[in-house]
């Protein structure tokens, strides 16, 4: 029985414990639960707290970078604003700008007209007046007429001719009031331009002064290579001097050889033979004929280079190759000492500046400064003329433009001027041909250009003295008061000058000045 209870006893107290423990283990287990619920709020408020500051921060990052963005849109809007603003500020400047220069022309236009309107009315006054005075004139005329044959008894013969006389005073004293007024009118128009555009094409072409002459030197290693040249007997230098036409000049010169003639491609050709055969050593005439065949080839072709290159030089394209080989000669030509590829250039590049100046063509302009000369290449072979003609023939067979071909045949007046690059051409050619040092004339030249001027000057009636000064650049009459007076001088003067310019070639312009005046002289004794 005891045994009985202690049995209960103990399952009693296994029970107690059992519940204990349970109730243990649930207290802990709430225990713990409600810590770890405790501290998962506290992780979640933590997270909240740190998700809120996280935002707070991520919001006022965007709202700063919202305001940088608006900032710089704002500033880049007054920016462009401000731009805008500024072009069209100056966008009407320049309309305003071009208002104003419209309204100036409008009124230079009307000045014109009006300065137009005004010379108009005074030529038909001036006309009118002419008219009156041409029937007043042959009114009196017929009056003079009359009374002549009533007073005098004169025949009508004699009559004719006292009133002949008369009438040729009174139309000398006419014209040359004339003449004043209108040179005065064309000078105040006309010079002041003339002279605007041709100073800009002086200043503006900067040329060498160059000089040829008639002979070139060929430089030898030793003296005894003159040996050589001349060969057995003469045999080789006769041989090159056949081959190439100019003369060997075989002197006590140490050292130098020199070749002589007119023809400087002919010259050309010799020295470039005479250096290959000296170079090579071997001097016979085979020899000389091939090297000098080997010459002539490479002196076609440096031809046909040099006027290629003054071609390009120039700008100018589309020339035919054999107007090319023709430019290319003339740097093988001399005028008065002048090289006449050298002075084309130059003709082309002041015919481009003034071209310029005056609105024209350039390209035009350049093309007929440039073959203005080609003429002076084949004239000396051709019978058609001058070889300003012949020029202008070349130029219309190998396809150039009319108005290049006219200006070329007419630049020294043989052929008249119909267009206004002819007029270019002769202004261009002669301030290349007239500048200081182009050219070199020989004293006999020299000295019958001189005798020339005075000897035409001479010839007309009234006429003391004559003298030619400055080079020839000016020549002075002296006429006696008593045969010719200032009406007379002034028509005399222009007679002058158009004889120089039919009878005389020149470079450059010639001054004519006729000098009339009284001197009363008497001697105290």
């Amino acid at each position: 029985m005891f045994d009985d209870m202690g049995i209960i006893v103990r399952s009693m107290a296994y029970t107690f414990v059992a519940i204990f423990l349970i109730l243990s283990g649930y207290l802990l287990a709430r225990f713990f639960g409600d810590k770890r619920v405790r501290e998962a709020e506290k992780r979640a408020r933590e997270l909240k707290e740190m998700t809120e500051r996280e935002v707070e921060a991520r919001k006022k990052e965007a709202e700063l970078a919202a305001k940088d963005l608006l900032l710089k849109l704002r500033t880049d809007f007054e920016k462009e604003t401000k731009e805008r603003r500024e072009e069209v500020l100056a966008t009407e400047k320049r309309v305003q700008q071009k208002e104003e220069n419209a309204e100036k022309r409008l009124d230079l236009l009307d000045k014109k007209e009006k300065d137009i309107s005004t010379r108009l009315t005074a030529l038909r006054e001036e006309e009118t007046n002419i008219k009156q005075k041409g029937e007043q004139l042959e009114k009196l005329v017929a009056e003079e007429k009359q009374r002549l044959q009533t007073i005098s008894n004169l025949s009508q013969e004699e009559a004719k001719r006292l009133l002949l006389a008369m009438l040729d005073q009174e139309l000398v004293q006419e014209k040359a009031t004339r003449l004043r007024r209108m040179e005065d009118e064309i000078k105040e128009t006309v010079d002041k331009k003339a002279r605007n555009i041709i100073s800009t094409a002086i200043q503006r072409c900067a040329s060498d002064h160059t000089a040829e002459t008639t002979v070139s030197v060929v430089s030898l290693p030793s003296d005894e290579m003159k040996g050589r040249i001349i060969g057995r007997e003469g045999r080789n230098i006769r041989a090159l001097e056949q081959a190439t036409g100019v003369d060997i000049i075989i002197d006590d010169t140490p050292e130098a050889v020199t070749i002589s003639g007119f023809d400087m491609v002919r010259r050309e050709i010799a020295r470039m033979a005479l250096e290959y055969l000296v170079s090579d050593g071997r001097i016979h005439p085979g020899r000389i004929e091939e090297v000098v065949e080997k010459a002539k080839k490479e002196m076609e072709n440096r031809i046909k280079e040099e006027g290629e290159r003054a071609a390009f030089d120039l700008g100018i394209h589309g020339m035919h190759p054999e107007l090319l080989k023709l430019v290319g000669k003339l740097k093988f030509r001399t005028s008065f000492g002048q090289n006449a590829l050298q002075h084309t250039k130059e003709v082309a590049q002041l015919m481009g500046y003034m071209a310029g100046q005056l609105g024209l063509d350039i390209k035009i302009a350049m093309r007929a400064g440039l073959m203005h000369d080609i003429g002076k290449v084949v004239s000396s072979e051709m019978e058609e003329g001058t070889h300003a003609i012949v020029g202008g023939n070349l130029c219309r067979k190998y396809g150039e433009p009319e108005d290049v071909a006219k200006a070329v045949e007419s630049h020294h007046e043989e052929v008249e001027m119909s267009t206004i690059y002819g007029v270019l051409v002769c202004a261009a050619d002669a301030i290349s041909a007239a500048r200081p040092g182009a050219r070199a004339e020989t004293l006999e030249t020299y000295v019958k250009r001189l005798e020339n001027l005075e000897t035409i000057a001479n010839g007309f009636k009234g006429v003391e003295k004559a003298f030619a000064l400055q080079a020839g650049r000016e020549v002075r009459i002296i006429v006696d008061p008593v045969k010719i007076n200032d009406d007379e001088a002034i028509v005399m003067a222009r007679d002058i000058r158009k004889k120089i310019e039919e009878d005389m070639e020149y470079p450059g312009h010639i001054k004519v000045l006729v000098v009339r005046e009284t001197r009363a002289i008497e001697y105290a004794k």
